[in-house]
């Protein structure tokens, strides 16, 4: 088989049955007083994104191998576009005529014997293989455009939903028994700073001591956890005095907390405390 015979197969017979119907009734025969506009038959090449694209049309259309275009048929096909989008819009195939030059110096060069276009290829190379490459590129980067245009976008396959969220109130790190311990020696250390060495006895009470951080304390308000113990108290004060807020955390009548790791701890009242 030659290649216009290819590119230009026979047409199939036309189907015996009729294919279009007017009004329900099939229609077999175009009528006499039909009336088709000169536009109608009209060839737009702004359907192809460029002249590869519409090289890579035709080709595949016929299923030619890239690798051994016949430059012949194929100039004339394409030309044949070229012709039909020339008469109306000259400024729309201007970039297509550029690409028809360059198939008919291919086509010429492919003409010639091939020691002479051996010589003025310089290496014998063939002419088509640069349109060859820029074609399979081409296709490549159209068959990724195409996968990702198939991805989900959103507004056209979905559509996104904004929700309002009221700002939660802000959830304080629980407080870990070694940083409380901690908190207690650093006093500790403080307290001894303050160290005096006459020996006395003193009557402590830890209910006392409850009663008079209670009030100390107000409603809501926070208060650093060394406020709670005097820098001018014994050792034996802040014995009793740190025990006396272990008991009233233990009674939940007191809430210890802190912002985060290695934060100032903070106490306050606990909500039954305050009523």
């Amino acid at each position: 088989m030659t290649e216009a015979e290819l590119l230009d197969p026979v047409p199939e017979a036309a189907p015996a049955a009729p294919v279009i119907k007017v009004r329900g009734e099939p229609l077999t025969e175009l009528p006499q007083d039909l009336y088709i506009p000169p536009d109608a038959l009209e060839v737009f090449l702004e359907a192809f994104e460029g002249p590869l694209d519409l090289l890579l049309y035709l080709i595949r259309k016929q299923n030619l191998d890239v690798l051994d275009i016949p430059m012949a048929a194929l100039t004339k096909q394409y030309m044949a576009y070229v012709e039909a989008a020339r008469a109306t819009r000259l400024e729309l195939a201007a970039e297509y005529l550029l690409m028809a030059a360059m198939l008919i110096d291919i086509k010429s060069r492919m003409l010639l014997p091939r020691r002479e276009q051996a010589e003025e290829a310089g290496e014998g190379e063939d002419p088509r293989a640069e349109l060859v490459r820029r074609l399979m590129e081409y296709e490549q980067m159209k068959l990724a455009g195409q996968h990702l245009d198939a991805l989900p976008q959103a507004g056209r396959d979905f559509h996104t939903v904004s929700v309002f969220l009221p700002a939660a109130a802000k959830r304080l790190p629980s407080l870990h028994p070694e940083e409380l311990a901690a908190a207690w020696l650093a006093i500790l250390s403080r307290a001894k700073t303050r160290t005096h060495h006459r020996i006395s006895r003193q009557d402590l009470s830890i209910r006392e001591i409850m009663t008079r951080i209670l009030k100390q304390l107000s409603p809501g308000e926070f208060v650093e956890f060394k406020a709670l113990f005097p820098a001018s108290a014994s050792v034996h004060e802040l014995v009793v005095t740190f025990l006396a807020v272990l008991e009233l955390t233990k009674e939940t009548l007191l809430d210890v907390s802190q912002a985060e790791p290695f934060a100032p701890i903070y106490v306050k009242l606990h909500e039954s405390a305050a009523e």
